[in-house]
């Protein structure tokens, strides 16, 4: 279901990801306490790659393109 490209190095997060993981932590009062616990970075983790991959999803299907590190491309040329 991944089918983005990662990042060389040892995080496989992709920039979309590490946006939405930076957005959150800058959510302020409780709401943003459980983005900043370190206890839940990997349930907060499996969340954010459900999301990403979701926007990714639609994004592609509404556009046609298919979002790389090297630029997009058009899904019919892949």
């Amino acid at each position: 279901m991944n089918n983005h490209t990662a990042p060389a190095g040892g995080d496989n997060r992709d920039y979309l990801d590490k946006a939405l993981d930076a957005v959150q932590k800058k959510i302020p009062g409780k709401a943003g306490d459980r983005f900043r616990d370190p206890n839940s970075a990997q349930k907060n983790r499996a969340m954010n790659e459900k999301i990403t991959d979701f926007m990714r999803k639609h994004f592609q299907k509404m556009t046609g393109y298919v979002s790389t590190l090297t630029g997009y491309s058009h899904a019919w040329d892949c």
